[in-house]
Order: C-alpha cells, then structure tokens, then sequence
C-alpha cells in the first residue's frame, strides 16, 4: 500500500517495540514464573525450586536437588486491555494466548553432577485496537512482541549445604507493530499543514507489521544455600540476552510526531530489542517439614532495554528514529506458600508486587506496551497420583491498572488525556514424570 506520509506518533513512537501475540506479564512484559508450581507460588522460587521448569528458568542451582524427572505444561493467558489515545476508550480485539513449556533433568558426568534445562515461552506483550470515526480518521495500532527460550543448564552439589548451577539462554524473539492513522471521510484538515484533504486521501504511519525474527544468547548463574533443615538461601544473576536486529523490507515509514514527521524511503528498516540483566535473592523456611514460605526480591533492568528504540533505515537525513519509552528499572517482590496435605496433595498461593515501569509523563509513549499490573494473588495444587505422575494446577489474577497522562493528540482537537488500562488471568495445567 502506497505510504503518503504524516504520522505522527508521539503515541505511536513507541510502537515499535510492539509486544507479543500475547500479553503475558506482571513483571513488565516478563511472565512472573515458568510452569504451574512456579505460578502457583508467585514466582517466589529462587529459594526453593521444585520442577525442572521452576528450577532451569529461576535457579539453575535447584536442578542438583531434584531427583530425574520431566514436566510439560500448558497455559492459558488471558489479559484484558484497554487504551485511550485521546478521543474516547477502546479496547484490544486480541484476549487469549497459549504458553507451553517443557523442561527435564537427569544425572551426567558423575556423581553431583546433573544435566537439564527446558523450552519455554519466557515472555511477551501486545495489543490489537482499531478506534474509526475519529478527527483524524481510523486509528490502528497493533504490537506484538514473543519471546521463547532454550535453556541447557548443568548443576551441581557441591556439599550437603551448598549447590550452584549455569544455564545457557538460547532465544528467539518475533516483533511486529503498527501504528496507522487513516483518513476515512471526505475533507479534514491536515494537523501538520493546515490544508484540507483532498476526498480520498489516505494517510498512513508506521507499518512494520511484518513479523520479523531475531536471535540472541545469554546465561543465568544460580546458587542456593542450605543454612540448616529450616532456611535456604537462594540467588540468581541473569545476563542480558544479545540479540540481531530484528528487519523489515519497506516501501516507505513515517515516524517522529504529528508536528514532526519523519520520513523513509524503501528499502530495510532494522532495530534491536535486547532482554534486560536481573538480579533475585530468595528465602526459603520451613517452620515444619510439611510448611513451606518462600520470599524473593528481584530487580530487572528495564532502562537498559526499554529506553528508546532506535529505528535504522533510509530516512530522510538521518540514519535512525528514535522511539522513547522511557521505562524505568523494576523492584519485585514476591511470597508463596505451600502446605503438604498429605503424602498426595499440596496446596500453595501466592502474592507478587512489582513497581510500574512506566509512569504517568510517559503514558502516550506506551499505549502499545501497557505493561502496568503490579499487584496479582495465585493459587494453586499438586497432586501425586501415583507411579511416577503428578498434576499439577495454578490459577493468576493481577488487578486491573491504569496509568494516564497527556494525549499526544491533544494539540489537534484529543478531548481525553490518553490511558492505558491492563488486568490479566491465566490458568495452567502440568503433567509430571519422576523417572
């Protein structure tokens, strides 16, 4: 479709991170655990990982502590989306997602020793609005961000009190998004030249609605420590995972603002979108054998990879576009629970904080990335069905936020300040195997 060029995009400047054909996160666009006893206990697993999942993802160390054993399993994620970009509330046309994981471990290269790891979805976020019949004509905006992860991994114990462990992150992620603005009725004025349209123009933003793949690596390094049969310690350092630039073959973009469009030839367009450095510390009690309360802190260093987005391609007297997002570093906090029934059933639940990445000044820069939830509870249940085989069973619900801030329309006639509004459910099923 041929580009006549005006965008402008203060909103959608941010666009071009776009997220995932899912929206699955409360830690920014990051999944708060990998496998339904990881979910079920919030995430607060550093200190005391139970599967290969939990263990591979949040702490390789774990992997040493586990006797063989494989798990699958299956998520349904459901978030709940709502924007406003200025001229009235609408809401995502895109709800539900999967997410698989597997995972394994099992002895290697001698006695201590183990070798394991797992293939997951780790993360992701997107929308799909569509707003007609405004002043400036339809607005579409779409993201979608998906990351997936493979990770080997080899533990081992060191002592009775002491087991450390690595895993090798091997990822792939795919990004598409679009920001369009589209004169849908005969006359307007033009928000940058202050003529009236001709009846059938069209106008159109930035479109890189392609999906395009990239590829990085990175590492986890995990420890845990087990001060007596009451307290364990955990930690966990994790490495920016590198990636290629993600591509698009173009006719023609428009980025920049309303006011200040920036145009593209044809040709490629090109951005990096790497994952962030994190550091967890974890506590693990038992006040009985059959009680469990685990605590963790965690810190992701979103302003590393969330800052801006550079755009390179064939601009107009520049190499890149620079989209702001402006996240900010994120603290968690989480704490789980589970209580051992009897010798076949545990029930455990959860709570998890995380403080919002994104304030209020930068709403307009990322209605397409509403990673805002910050409180969510969990439930969740394992059942040990005999011969090897156990169920296992978590349920998610993060609370509904909105941040709010000046509309980027504002100067051509936007009534409403713009907002982002998310809340997510998710609910998982997994089937284990101890060898």
């Amino acid at each position: 479709m041929k580009k006549s060029r005006i965008l402008g995009i203060a909103v959608g400047a941010t666009l071009a991170m776009g997220l995932s054909a899912s929206a699955f996160a409360t830690d920014g666009y990051q999944l708060i655990g990998i496998g339904q006893y990881a979910m079920g206990m919030a995430g607060a697993v550093v200190a005391a990982p139970d599967d290969p999942l939990s263990a591979a993802m949040s702490n390789p160390a774990g992997l040493a502590l586990l006797t063989p054993q494989a798990a699958f399993s299956a998520e349904i994620f459901n978030p709940t989306r709502k924007t406003n970009f200025g001229f009235g509330e609408t809401g995502s046309h895109s709800n539900v997602y999967g997410v698989p994981a597997i995972g394994w471990v099992a002895p290697a290269f001698g006695d201590g020793i183990v070798f394991g790891g797992g293939v997951y979805g780790t993360s992701g976020l997107g929308v799909n609005y569509l707003q007609q019949n405004t002043p400036l004509g339809t607005m579409q905006g779409y993201s979608s961000i998906t990351f997936m992860q493979m990770s080997p991994s080899l533990a081992m114990k060191v002592n009775s009190h002491l087991a450390v462990g690595a895993s090798l992150n091997i990822a792939a992620e795919q990004g598409s998004f679009q920001q369009t603005i589209g004169q849908t009725v005969p006359g307007g004025v033009n928000p940058v030249t202050h003529f009236p349209y001709p009846p059938s123009t069209s106008l159109t933003g930035l479109n890189l609605a392609s999906p395009s793949w990239a590829y990085g690596v990175g590492a986890t390094l995990g420890l845990l420590y087990k001060v007596n049969d009451m307290v364990t310690l955990g930690a966990t350092y994790k490495t920016p995972i590198i990636f290629t630039p993600m591509t698009w073959q173009e006719t023609g973009e428009v980025a920049g603002s309303l006011t200040n469009p920036v145009q593209g030839g044809s040709g490629q367009y090109s951005g990096h979108l790497n994952y962030p450095q994190q550091v967890a510390l974890g506590l693990a009690i038992r006040p009985i054998p059959q009680w469990l309360i685990s605590v963790e802190g965690q810190w992701i260093n979103w302003a590393a990879t969330m800052n801006t987005f550079n755009i390179y391609g064939p601009w107009t007297g520049q190499s890149h576009v620079g989209l702001p997002m402006h996240w900010s570093n994120q603290w968690v906090a989480n704490i789980g629970t589970q209580y051992d029934v009897n010798n076949w059933l545990q029930v455990r639940a959860g709570y998890t904080w995380g403080s919002n990445p994104i304030s209020n000044a930068n709403t307009a820069n990322n209605l397409l990335f509403p990673a805002v939830v910050q409180n969510a509870i969990t439930f969740g249940a394992t059942q040990k069905l005999g011969m090897g085989w156990k169920l296992t069973e978590a349920y998610m619900h993060a609370f509904a936020n909105t941040i709010s801030g000046p509309s980027s329309y504002a100067p051509f006639g936007a009534p409403d300040p713009a907002s982002a509004t998310l809340a997510e459910n998710s609910y998982g099923l997994q089937v284990g195997y101890d060898f």
